[in-house]
């Protein structure tokens, strides 16, 4: 079972996300709602897998995924936003980051993703 920290502003995404994992091998362990929420969780819960929304309240997704990098650079982390241009794109890969999927999500894409980044 491949365990997922969610770390998104809005609870209807994050149920989404829950949905839609419940039903392959992968088990979400928690649900943060800020960038901050997320470091501490990511360090409390040691998750296989993070899905970072990008836009949110207090530090954005890419400032967290950067600082949990930091303290561990084998993280993975799937990065999520309503803007995917190439310039969103460009600041994820810049800081480390691999993996970039538009909102609204689509399940098939997310799993792809999700499969790609555990390899």
């Amino acid at each position: 079972m491949i365990r997922i920290l969610v770390v998104d502003d809005s609870p209807f995404v994050a149920a989404q996300i829950t949905e839609l994992l419940g039903k392959e091998n992968y088990e979400v362990v928690g649900h943060a709602l800020s960038g901050e929420q997320g470091i501490k969780m990511y360090e409390e819960l040691k998750p296989d897998l993070v899905t970072m929304d990008i836009i949110m309240p207090g530090i954005d997704g890419i400032e967290a995924a950067v600082e949990i990098l930091k303290k561990d650079p084998a993280a993975r982390i799937v990065m999520l936003s309503s803007l995917c241009d190439s310039s969103v794109l460009e600041e994820v890969k810049s800081k480390g980051m691999h993996y970039l999927i538009p909102k609204p999500l689509e399940q098939d894409l997310l799993l792809a993703t999700l499969e790609l980044a555990m390899k």
